[in-house]
């Protein structure tokens, strides 16, 4: 069934509020604690989590835009369900709550006019049992963090008020003195029941803890004078309300912490123990940015040094580097291929006894000289002549194979990375493609490549053997449906013919579009790959 979300009252003055940012869309899955928006109130911007679990089925206040308190927020329930019911009811509800507004003010107006000693004394507010879960009916005073004379400042913790969902900090929206407290720690009290009261030191304050106890509520409005803090409470709707304070405790073998539900989610997402993070936060509470600044190597050091530490006297330094135009297409491509593309990876490892005395060999010849990467991109075109779905590129609506081989070299240069194309690789020579990969690799390093020069890739091979990698996987090239990590020849023993003998291997990662190229087809290429490699002397035929 769909659960209606209501703007949540997040202070205790708080009428209206504005969505900042959804950290969710329509059609997400939600689950209990997931943080729904962020919601700016009279007071500050508070995430606000979800109670429920469910798809969120509809927004109703779009980031920026303002509502009233109790007002439609958001729609929660089973994937496909129909919510016009609900959309209805929630607008007949809001309409009828306004009404009942609109009576109770004339009723307190009147109130106010025949009896102004029920006002509450000038600074003195009432604070009351919050609601902090949409399905909480009454919460238990678990601790009382300020004491009766304490002077409390707006965003102390007063208590932790336990409620059926868990135990929770309660923060304090005035400034003043603790007048009174209404329950102490164990006891229980319905919602909205007589928490404390807060306000001036000395303050006789007996009389309006009797009347609210005996009535349930003040009779009094909120004054028009800037000082009064009185007010006339709208009949209660059944829509959830958020806590003022989100925060929960987590008691371990070390004692009570305090963790907001954020904070605690990114924990434990990244296995984090509590009980080794400091917070920054309120009464020492651990928040979010306590966790994305936690380093286990910090907290492990702490909590093993002796009682004489060294203390480390350096000072912090970084410098700034803009991002240049070309990091910032790198990032923009790569990120967009990364999480578009369904990546998978292929590993192989290719014996290179033959590759390397083929290449020593061809390289006798006068003013030859071959790379092994030259080697590899004449194979790889040879390849993919005979597997065109490796050469492929994937549309929304149709996919290409490419008759042509357009493959692109990457070269790092300062600033990143560039990859120029060598075109039409199948049907140049292995000393031609030589010639092109140095030329194409000198002018990169330059800048001096046209546009022309680097766009058109049918596939592509990325090289780091030269820097000793042994192995590694890399990210497509878009549109391209794969691309060829290739790392170091390695002198290693091997098993030949039942023997293990020296030998020299070449571990290749390949990296596949899973909506162009299955693992099979993947796998058919390098084995034809392999065939080249292995057999460098059938590339000449």
């Amino acid at each position: 069934m769909a659960e209606i979300i209501n703007m949540p009252r997040l202070s205790d003055t708080m009428e209206e509020g504005t969505v900042a940012a959804w950290l969710k869309k329509v059609g997400d899955k939600i689950e209990e604690g997931d943080i729904l928006a962020e919601i700016e109130t009279d007071k500050a911007t508070m995430e606000f989590e979800s109670f429920h679990e469910g798809t969120l089925l509809y927004i109703g206040v779009q980031e920026g835009e303002t509502t009233k308190v109790d007002q439609l927020l958001a729609i929660i329930g089973e994937e496909g369900e129909d919510i016009s019911e609900a959309l209805n009811g929630s607008a007949e509800k809001e309409a009828s709550a306004d009404a009942a507004v609109a009576s109770t003010e004339d009723t307190a107006d009147d109130a106010s006019s025949s009896d102004s000693s029920s006002d509450l004394p000038e600074g003195v507010t009432v604070v009351t049992m919050p609601r902090l879960s949409d399905t909480m009916e009454e919460g238990t005073v678990a601790t009382w963090l300020k004491k009766v004379g304490d002077e409390v400042e707006e965003g102390d913790i007063l208590a932790e008020i336990e409620t059926d969902k868990a135990t929770m900090e309660f923060e304090s929206f005035q400034s003043g003195n603790l007048l009174y407290i209404g329950l102490e720690e164990g006891d229980s009290a319905k919602v909205d029941s007589l928490l404390a009261i807060i306000g001036p030191k000395g303050t006789d304050v007996s009389g309006i803890a009797k009347s609210f106890d005996a009535n349930g509520s003040t009779s009094s409005k909120k004054e028009e004078a800037p000082k009064k803090e009185a007010k006339v409470e709208a009949p209660k709707k059944e829509a959830p309300k958020a806590a003022p304070a989100q925060t929960e405790t987590t008691t371990t073998a070390s004692g009570r912490i305090f963790v907001s539900p954020l904070a605690k989610k990114m924990a434990e997402e990244k296995g984090i123990n509590l009980s080794q993070v400091k917070g920054s936060g309120e009464n020492g509470r651990i928040v979010k940015r306590d966790i994305e600044n936690f380093t286990p190597s910090a907290a492990v050091a702490q909590s093993s040094a002796p009682v004489a530490k060294f203390v480390a006297s350096g000072q912090e330094d970084f410098d700034e580097k803009p991002n240049s135009q070309m990091r910032k297409a790198i990032a923009k491509n790569l990120a967009k291929s990364k999480f578009t593309a369904p990546h998978y990876y292929l590993n192989v490892e290719f014996d290179m006894d033959n590759a390397m005395a083929f290449r020593t060999q061809y390289n006798s010849i006068p003013d030859t000289k071959i790379s092994f990467n030259d080697m590899i991109v004449k194979a790889c075109a040879l390849a993919l002549r005979q597997h065109p779905q490796v050469n492929s590129q994937w549309f929304d609506d149709k996919m290409r194979l490419n008759n042509h081989v357009h493959i692109g070299v990457a070269v790092a240069v300062e600033d990143g990375l560039l990859v120029p194309v060598v075109k039409f690789a199948n049907e140049q020579s292995l000393p031609q493609i030589g010639a092109a990969v140095r030329d194409f690799a000198g002018r990169a390093r330059k800048k001096k490549l046209s546009l022309d020069e680097m766009e058109g890739s049918t596939f592509t091979i990325s090289n780091l053997g030269m820097f000793g990698i042994e192995s590694f996987t890399s990210i497509i090239n878009q549109p391209n449906s794969a691309i060829l990590s290739v790392g170091a020849i390695v002198a290693k023993p091997v098993v030949k013919n039942g023997q293990v003998v020296a030998g020299n291997t070449m571990k290749l990662t390949l990296a596949c579009d899973h909506r162009t190229v299955d693992g099979a087809t993947g796998s058919q290429f390098l084995q034809t790959l392999k065939g080249y490699i292995e057999n460098p002397v059938t590339m000449l035929v």
